[in-house]
């Protein structure tokens, strides 16, 4: 005990080389967001009727992760929110992160979650699905407002529940007497309304924002910006910011993992007493960022998923190092069977594999095989070094 009091004693008398790590979270809303200015005016010109208490479109906001979608939006709404508070507008936002478990991972939660927001109590489970409804339009109705409801990661959402809450949500107003709602959906998978019931598809995307991805001259005037607030000054070695946006920009430009790295690589450097965050301590936060980041994807995984990536790993790749969805679905039926899940359709295995090559847990092509058809070849993406831990995890979750 006594040496682990020294050690904090000892850690709070060094000087830290930050001076706001909050600036380099995901979480922070900076006061001026750089090269957005175009999807930001967007999305405020949709939602700016809500300033006259007229419901605004539903917006439908894509692009792959770290594009700055959900931070324009939370910059975007609140920044509509001060304006509708100074006119006394009735105004409310419900953000809801879809890919949090017990929040929206059933018809249910969601909207349990969601009434929740406007103090109605709904408990766990025990209700009909239909009670959870009445008790969320008699909260939402209860007074005059427009209600913006954004769903984040919406395709979790469908994933777990399927396009039927969305389809409830979409046609809520025919309902209501006071109230009007509007659906902010953002997705990172460009493809994720291909497969909706076309009713939902065309509610949902009344108006669509593509936010592309960011260049490297792009993520480094981010990371310099960030970089000032968040660290003391000449505590960064030089080449640090330009190899941080370089990487991010070849993992298709992805802001958020840039200024991930430049805290990690940060941490490090205090943690090693240096007093520059140095390139070595950018190699090293790339390492430890995508073993913890493969753990982490893997661990919030839904069962079925698991399912699947347990059973790419024990299909053995020795003998072939590349297999094909048809060896995948027929050893996830085996798989299914010894652990009592109902199995999924091969279509849907398939689209969770693609999501599996989006998240880089995967490798996969789509090859034709002529008249019979096309198939996905996929091998493995996992370092050698985490196959333990991955199954591991995957061994305690599906309890086998």
């Amino acid at each position: 005990m006594a040496n682990l009091i020294n050690f904090f004693e000892t850690f709070m008398s060094k000087n830290s080389i930050f001076k706001n790590k909050q600036v380099l979270q995901s979480s922070y809303i900076p006061e001026n967001i750089l090269h957005r200015e175009e999807q930001l005016n967007q999305i405020a010109s949709i939602l700016a009727p809500a300033l006259r208490e007229d419901r605004p479109s539903n917006i439908f906001i894509y692009g792959k992760t770290g594009t700055g979608k959900t931070l324009s939006v939370k910059y975007t709404t609140k920044q509509l929110s001060r304006v509708a508070d100074a006119r006394e507008v009735p105004l409310k936002m419900c953000y809801i992160n879809c890919k949090l478990k017990k929040v929206a991972d059933t018809e249910y939660r969601l909207i349990a979650t969601l009434s929740g927001l406007f103090r109605k109590k709904v408990p766990p489970t025990g209700l009909p699905t239909d009670e959870v409804y009445k008790i969320f339009f008699s909260a939402i109705d209860a007074e005059k407002s427009i209600i913006v409801i954004i769903l984040d990661e919406i395709d979790q959402l469908v994933s777990k529940t399927g396009d039927d809450v969305l389809y409830n949500l979409t046609r809520i107003n025919s309902e209501l007497k006071n109230s009007q709602i509007s659906i902010i959906g953002i997705s990172n998978d460009l493809t994720f309304t291909d497969n909706l019931d076309p009713r939902v598809k065309s509610s949902l995307s009344e108006e669509e924002v593509i936010f592309p991805p960011y260049n490297a001259i792009q993520i480094q005037q981010i990371l310099k910006e960030r970089g000032r607030k968040a660290f003391k000054k000449g505590t960064i070695a030089a080449g640090v910011i330009e190899k941080c946006a370089a990487i991010a920009a070849r993992e298709h430009g992805d802001a958020r993992r840039a200024l991930e790295l430049l805290r990690v690589a940060g941490e490090l450097a205090d943690r090693s007493n240096s007093k520059k965050v140095m390139l070595k301590h950018l190699d090293e936060a790339e390492d430890k960022i995508e073993r913890d980041k493969i753990l982490e994807v893997v661990k919030s995984q839904p069962k079925q998923y698991q399912a699947i990536m347990y059973t790419l790993l024990i299909i053995k790749p020795d003998k072939k190092k590349r297999f094909f969805t048809g060896d995948v679905y027929s050893k996830y039926m085996d798989i299914c069977s010894s652990l009592n899940l109902r199995p999924l359709t091969q279509r849907r295995v398939s689209d969770v594999l693609a999501e599996f090559d989006m998240l880089g847990l995967i490798r996969a092509r789509v090859i034709s095989k002529g008249r019979y058809g096309r198939t996905r070849e996929m091998s493995m993406n996992i370092p050698d070094f985490l196959i333990p831990k991955v199954k591991l995890i995957l061994k305690n979750s599906l309890n086998i």
